[in-house]
């Protein structure tokens, strides 16, 4: 039930009307839901964007190291050099594994996705290059 009480403003002729209905709380009530929603909705932004750049790290190693291997004379450095081009901040331990073959190198590079919140993991991510061998 909506009371109104009704006022006249002194020296204008005006009526007002005053609403005093128990909602008061209600504005910051509703500011406090939405912040926290929208708190949420970017925390889940930046972290999709951290799992794509993991997933494009992993791609830029694996063709780095696959670019390296495929030369005849430095497959043994396409580990370290798939290594060497991930940022130090992705993974500490980053799963690497050179497959030479007769006619081709493969670089298949695995690393952790890093997440904002430690309590949630979102898996790894994994690439593959393949480059035809001089």
């Amino acid at each position: 039930m909506v009371r109104r009480t009704w006022a006249r403003q002194p020296g204008t002729g005006r009526t007002t009307a005053s609403r005093s209905d128990g909602r008061r709380g209600q504005a910051a009530i509703e500011y406090v839901g939405v912040l926290t929603l929208l708190l949420v909705i970017s925390l889940a932004v930046v972290q999709l964007g951290i799992a794509v750049y993991a997933a494009q790290q992993a791609g830029t190693a694996a063709r780095a190291g696959a670019r390296v291997g495929s030369d005849k004379y430095q497959v043994g450095r396409a580990g370290s050099v798939a290594r060497d081009s991930l940022s130090d901040w992705l993974d500490d331990d980053p799963r690497i594994l050179v497959t030479s073959g007769v006619n081709s190198v493969t670089v298949r590079v695995r690393i952790d996705i890093p997440s904002l919140l430690p309590m949630f993991k979102f898996g790894k991510v994994t690439k593959t290059a393949t480059m035809p061998r001089d």
